[in-house]
């Protein structure tokens, strides 16, 4: 939901421009929806929230939120069975929960868990009909998407639902973090999404533009985030903690999907500008990416090399956090 909602946000930016007819139908309200699920997308980057802000939100709105409601709601002999939380995989590893989802999804706590299934499929259908004004059509033209490669087979829950305040204190930086553990899932679940779900390249071997920049953004954001919170000394991490995030950013592979010079490339794919320091002779509108590739890592001679770059972040990244989920795992 928050890339639809990034595609969403940066095409209209541009469309209120030069198309306002376009733009005049989307609504006030659905605008700022999806300009919340957008902004989700920079997780500890958020200049507004903060870590602190962010987990202040998970703390008091989401968790909260879910606890108030589906707990508390049985005899009090049987409320040990009670469960607030849902967690969903593909190919058996964690990419989604209940919590995480609503997260994401641009509406406060309340308002989603208010909503018939009528309202919820109405708000969906909100951005149907944006990328139908746009020409999108159903089926896709020139092959399938990425969600036509999804095995049904492989999704799944990961067991029963469970307690979150349980499920939170175990795994991660211990039970004395669970605000912290709560948004570690989140990362967790879009690192494994991108990775287990959205191939690069796809079936036929060729790149596609979208399922690349949307593999790259949640790398890079993930990385950022844990970076901000490793750097930050209010936050005193456990030794275990401290050793993962040594494992995950220290590579040279990961160091350089970071590098400050990198910078530029990331905010191409966020916000579909060139940077105006680029030389325009190095861009080509043919390539995936425009023949950027190279430009900002140059160790990369061409987009394969990048994605093969980015494909050995994700693995690593994805194992140490999986391993570091896990109540007293090895790491």
């Amino acid at each position: 939901m928050p890339y639809i909602a990034l595609f969403v946000h940066e095409s209209y930016a541009k469309l209120a421009k030069t198309d306002p007819m376009i733009a005049a139908h989307v609504s006030a309200d659905f605008k700022e929806i999806v300009a919340r699920s957008r902004h989700s997308l920079k997780l500890f980057e958020d200049t507004k929230r903060g870590i602190d802000g962010q987990l202040d939100y998970f703390r008091d709105e989401i968790l909260a939120t879910h606890t108030e409601h589906f707990t508390g709601n049985t005899p009090r002999l049987f409320r040990f069975l009670e469960t607030d939380l849902g967690l969903f995989s593909y190919a058996t590893r964690l990419i989604s929960t209940t919590h995480a989802a609503n997260f994401h999804l641009g509406l406060s706590p309340r308002d989603t868990l208010a909503m018939t299934g009528q309202e919820m499929r109405a708000f969906s259908q909100q951005y149907g009909r944006y990328f139908g004004w746009l020409g999108a059509q159903i089926p896709a033209e020139g092959g399938g998407t990425f969600f036509s490669q999804i095995d049904p087979r492989q999704m799944g829950r990961i067991g029963d639902d469970v307690r979150s305040a349980e499920y939170y204190s175990r795994g991660f930086d211990g039970p004395g973090s669970q605000d912290l553990n709560a948004l570690l899932t989140v990362f967790r679940c879009m690192a494994n999404f991108v990775n287990a779900v959205i191939p690069s390249p796809d079936a036929n071997g060729k790149y596609d533009y979208t399922e690349f920049k949307i593999r790259f953004l949640t790398l890079y954001q993930v990385l950022g985030s844990l970076q901000i919170l490793r750097l930050d000394e209010r936050y005193s991490l456990t030794p275990r903690s401290t050793r993962v995030l040594q494992e995950i950013l220290d590579t040279s592979a990961a160091q350089t999907i970071m590098d400050r010079s990198a910078k530029p490339f990331r905010n191409t794919l966020m916000h579909y500008n060139l940077d105006s320091r680029i030389d325009l002779s190095k861009v080509d509108l043919n390539d995936p990416v425009f023949g950027l590739a190279p430009v900002y890592f140059p160790s990369c001679k061409d987009l394969a090399n990048l994605n093969e770059l980015v494909e050995q972040v994700l693995a690593s990244t994805t194992e140490a956090m999986d391993e570091w989920a896990r109540p007293g795992g090895s790491t």
